[in-house]
């Protein structure tokens, strides 16, 4: 069964509500169990918060910090693409 963006809002919202365990809940609700929880695992946009600067003159980064959890990445404001691309793989693990 597909369901509108509303709908699993609906499903969600009322999850959280109970108090209930992902499956425990999917299950009393007629849901598939692993498509529940992949909706309460989802990444949306508002993972990341875009930051407009006024002025990049007087910017001065002395790096750039990644938090995930007690995971805390401190990259060098030099890193290449390639190093960048070598770290987000290491990353990987964690997520």
């Amino acid at each position: 069964m597909h369901y509108s963006k509303e709908e699993k809002a609906m499903w969600l919202e009322d999850w959280q509500k109970s108090g209930k365990n992902v499956w425990a809940y999917a299950n009393e609700n007629g849901l598939v169990p692993q498509t529940f929880a992949r909706w309460t695992k989802k990444r949306t946009k508002t993972d990341f918060v875009e930051v407009k600067l006024k002025s990049r003159s007087s910017l001065q980064i002395s790096g750039i910090l990644i938090e995930k959890g007690d995971i805390k990445i401190h990259l060098p404001t030099g890193i290449t693409v390639n190093e960048l691309s070598s770290v987000i793989e290491c990353f990987k693990v964690f997520l």
